[in-house]
């Protein structure tokens, strides 16, 4: 019994020290945890729903296995470890984010990704998804993904899945899959089971989004009747423009993507539009990819100008006149073909304040270099415990659109 006082002594003498000792050697305050806040709907007035097509599929010599940078960074011929006289990098596209070639599952970086789109007005993404099956890059595509929307509930946007169904053909290929029908099938059941439950998946008249790069590789009616049939859910399933004949009665619409030059969007809105249940519109800045010289195969053959922000203008615009349910911005991020809202060297933050003007956000200051500045402070301050708790904060203030609390608690990191 004595022993047992003893032992009891010590352990609350030890709790008592403790408690009074700071949280780290050099004698600062304990670390704080940061207060959880909802996220909290931005003010906007343009009813319109606006969407942003997002490619997860970036990859870093730190995220990948091989310690090699992905694809989409490098194509064939370039290589991002070596570093230009401006510091940048060098990467398989014409245009340079702003915060550099990044990881698309790092969470610091979805993390300045939806604030952002959060901060312009953006209701959601729609998610470029490459499947479920481990072939080629589409295991890191789905990871990635799956780490995104871990994030938008707390962000409070929604999202919904772009299939692309060509890769189908690579399950088939690589011996994953005994045919394209039962690959989409095993793809779409993983869909249904994994994200269409989640209550910040995009619903359309009661039934969740999913659109189809395409179709590709599933070309009939009847093939799409075979692999609906095995969901319990059934979506709302939007083609690309003009190609909803290949899905018959299983598409609910289709959306316009970019092409050369803005007739065709005329040509969606004027003749498609009134015809479909559901029209998605678009609005891009340019196009202008980087395939030839990558060395990632021949050019796509037409580039559509930026023009200072011209391009973007005369889509919204379309848009606006169009009286449009869903608009989809092509692309946040899609650096190869040079069609990002993303920020970047080159155009700073111009198609995202551009958008925010489009929403018709209340909140008109200036919020984007901030939440530039939270990412930055992630990274220098990486491994400080302190630190990354008040920008915790600051991230917890941003969502529920407490904007200056978020800026005093920037301003207090030094």
């Amino acid at each position: 019994m004595k022993r047992y006082i003893t032992v009891l002594f010590l352990g609350i003498i030890n709790l008592i020290v403790a408690s009074g000792c700071s949280s780290d050697d050099k004698g600062s305050d304990k670390v704080t945890e940061p207060e959880v806040l909802a996220p909290v709907a931005i003010e906007k007035t343009n009813n319109t729903k606006i969407y942003v097509h997002y490619m997860p599929w970036f990859e870093t010599n730190e995220s990948s296995a091989d310690k090699k940078w992905g694809y989409h960074w490098t194509m064939a011929n370039k290589n991002p470890n070596n570093i230009g006289t401006d510091g940048h990098r060098e990467i398989a596209s014409y245009y340079y984010p702003l915060i550099g070639p990044y990881h698309s599952g790092d969470k610091n970086v979805i993390e300045n990704h939806l604030l952002l789109m959060k901060y312009s007005g953006i209701d959601g993404v729609l998610i470029d998804w490459y499947g479920s099956y481990d072939v080629y890059d589409y295991r890191m595509v789905k990871e990635n993904t799956e780490q995104l929307i871990a994030m938008l509930n707390k962000v409070g946007l929604e999202y919904a899945i772009v299939y692309e169904d060509r890769v189908t053909k690579s399950a088939v290929d690589a011996g994953k899959a005994i045919s394209v029908t039962s690959a989409a099938k095993t793809d779409l059941a993983y869909v249904q089971n994994k994200y269409f439950k989640d209550a910040n998946y995009i619903k359309i008249n009661g039934k969740p989004l999913l659109l189809n790069f395409g179709p590709i590789v599933l070309q009939t009616p009847a093939e799409w009747t075979n692999v609906f049939n095995t969901l319990t859910t059934k979506p709302a399933f939007i083609t690309l423009w003009d190609q909803s004949v290949e899905a018959g009665v299983n598409a609910s619409g289709e959306y316009a993507w970019v092409y050369k030059n803005s007739s065709y969007l005329t040509n969606f809105y004027t003749n498609t539009k009134p015809k479909l249940a559901v029209a998605i519109g678009s609005a891009y800045p340019g196009f202008k990819d980087f395939y030839a010289e990558g060395g990632g195969g021949a050019a796509i053959g037409w580039n559509i100008a930026h023009n200072n922000g011209a391009t973007l203008d005369e889509t919204l615009a379309m848009a606006k006149s169009a009286n449009l349910d869903y608009l989809q911005l092509i692309t946040w991020n899609d650096f190869g073909e040079g069609t990002m809202f993303e920020p970047t060297v080159e155009f700073g933050y111009t198609y995202i304040e551009k958008v925010k003007t489009f929403a018709g956000v209340k909140n008109t200051e200036n919020i984007f270099p901030e939440i530039s500045k939270l990412y930055n402070l992630r990274i220098q301050k990486k491994g400080n415990a302190d630190a990354q708790n008040k920008l915790d904060q600051a991230f917890n203030y941003f969502v529920s659109m407490q904007s200056a609390k978020a800026k005093e608690v920037l301003n207090e990191i030094k």
